[in-house]
């Protein structure tokens, strides 16, 4: 097997709660993304990459794991994963899932065992701390989520530390036993014939065990998809995460996927430089393979320009200490980048646009995610607040909706009695179907040769020809324009010169003209 099949791989992020729903209770499942196996492989993907599946009280949907080895009835069993992961195989698709090794659920056996006192033997499975001496937290460090990154427990007369919700205790992996755990866990699913995994939150491994206090911040860091300062922003996340230690736990992580051949880690870098993390996390033999941050994912209310992608991209390539990156434009955390950037480029609508992102994103140098629904070019859904299921959103509406808006169901068919064909029977879905996406479904879309959904299987097909495109080198070139981005993709001497209008209007480049949002992909 071809052991670096991930590099410059295209893999399709499926969202298993919104893909599709086989047993008519409202929310997707295994079974039901097996039975669209044959859709997923008329893409042209080379991957699939499963977000949560495992045992959960689904407080942060699946992102609070209480069994890493074992499936959600909500989604099915393990019978069902493994009929998945045959399905994939069969049409030569891999398939890599989340790993979510940086906290667990607080019903987690080991968490409910780690709070009973301070001397059982999961005592110090998490980070536990006594309270100051008037009672408050041990030190100044916030959750992503908003308040204290720490929660009092009554069991233990101790404060836990908790990077994301309360009920997501973090785990504490400088102890040698909770790596050695969750390792296991991993290997569980590699021998199950998982292909790879997405470590979520890794840069919340680690704390320092001074638990110093955070310095504030210079600048508004993190969580900049939104339009406002929150607190968690403030701060420079100096000793509550990304910490040296996180090295020689990368390196067991590598030499455990090394026992299983043509398999790849891929890490979610949530740092101040989260370019210059990626470059250290993957560099060398004995490290990840590559990482996923949000450089292309974030600022809602930013406009797609040349710098927009030039800037991180050359910045990464100028890394002395740089591996291969992976980039996106959405996942399940963010908006989707119809509306992130068409709201700014006068593009959310037009399927032009949905276009021409698809190919920008499948020519940029390295491993790419598209997520579901991107292939139909869907636009970010409106909720209203009493719709809202992410407690992120609900902690911090009306500012920001949350990441419901991405994360509502498929639409398969036109058919409204069966959610436009994401439930099998007439069923509530976890999430409302959004108006904005009805008539942009599957169905329609292939029925229309001039369809987003088609372009993207046509110019997947296209890409797997040019070699350049997949590992090639990538040069920038000067357009002159703030809104023509224009590249050279070269490998083994063969170039292709890629060139994208990103503007609404019509541009000219060296006697080529280019039409609202075209592209044009030229063999030099």
């Amino acid at each position: 097997m071809d052991q670096n099949w991930w590099k410059g791989a295209v893999i399709y992020q499926i969202y298993p709660r919104s893909y599709c729903d086989s047993t008519g209770n409202g929310t997707g499942d295994l079974a039901g993304i097996t039975s669209k196996i044959d859709y997923i492989a008329s893409l042209g993907v080379d991957a699939i990459w499963l977000s949560p599946f495992q045992t959960s009280p689904m407080r942060d949907f699946g992102y609070d794991v209480a069994d890493y080895c074992d499936v959600d009835p909500l989604f099915g069993n393990l019978n069902d994963f493994d009929d998945f992961i045959d399905a994939a195989h069969q049409r030569g698709i891999k398939v890599i899932i989340d790993m979510v090794l940086s906290h667990t659920s607080d019903l987690h056996p080991w968490f409910v065992e780690s709070r009973k006192d301070s001397t059982n033997p999961k005592a110090d499975w998490y980070v536990w701390q006594d309270p100051k001496a008037d009672g408050t937290a041990p030190n100044n460090w916030l959750s992503v989520f908003g308040g204290s990154a720490w929660q009092y427990c009554s069991h233990r007369g101790q404060y836990f530390l908790h990077s994301f919700l309360t009920t997501q205790a973090d785990l504490n992996l400088h102890n040698p036993d909770v790596q050695d755990a969750v390792l296991d866990a991993c290997r569980f699913w590699l021998k199950r014939g998982v292909d790879g995994f997405r470590l979520d939150a890794m840069s919340h491994y680690f704390h320092h065990l001074s638990l110093a206090d955070n310095p504030a911040a210079e600048a508004n860091f993190g969580n900049t998809q939104l339009d406002h300062l929150e607190p968690y922003s403030m701060q420079f996340h100096k000793y509550d995460k990304a910490q040296p230690e996180i090295y020689d736990f990368l390196k067991r992580i590598r030499s455990l996927m090394d026992e299983f051949g043509a398999t790849m880690t891929v890490g979610e870098v949530g740092e101040d430089d989260p370019l210059r993390a990626s470059g250290r996390y993957t560099a060398g033999d004995d490290m990840l393979h590559t990482c996923y941050n949000l450089s292309l994912m974030m600022g809602q209310d930013k406009k797609l320009t040349v710098n927009t992608l030039r800037e991180p991209l050359e910045y990464y390539e100028s890394l002395d200490i740089a591996g291969w990156p992976a980039w996106a434009f959405c996942n399940h955390d963010v908006v989707r980048v119809a509306s992130r950037w068409g709201q700014q480029n006068n593009g959310e609508e037009n399927p032009e646009f949905a276009k021409m992102l698809i190919a920008l994103l499948t020519c940029l140098r390295g491993t790419v995610f598209l997520y579901q629904g991107e292939e139909l070019g869907l636009p970010e859904a409106q909720l209203k607040f009493e719709e809202l299921q992410d407690p992120w959103g609900i902690y911090l509406y009306p500012k920001w909706q949350g990441r419901d808006g991405c994360r509502t169901p498929m639409v398969w068919n036109t058919i409204p009695q069966t959610n436009y064909g994401f439930s099998s029977v007439a069923a509530k879905p976890w999430l409302p179907v959004s108006d904005k996406h009805i008539g942009k479904d599957v169905a329609t879309q292939e029925s229309n040769t001039e369809s987003v959904l088609n372009f993207t299987r046509e110019f997947l097909k296209f890409r797997k020809t040019r070699p350049a495109l997949i590992t090639g080198d990538i040069h920038f070139i000067d357009s002159g324009s703030e809104t023509l981005l224009i590249f050279d993709r070269t490998l083994d001497g063969v170039t292709c010169r890629c060139i994208f209008n990103l503007a609404n209007a019509a541009q000219s480049f060296e006697g080529q003209d280019f039409p609202a949002f075209a592209y044009r992909i030229d063999d030099k």
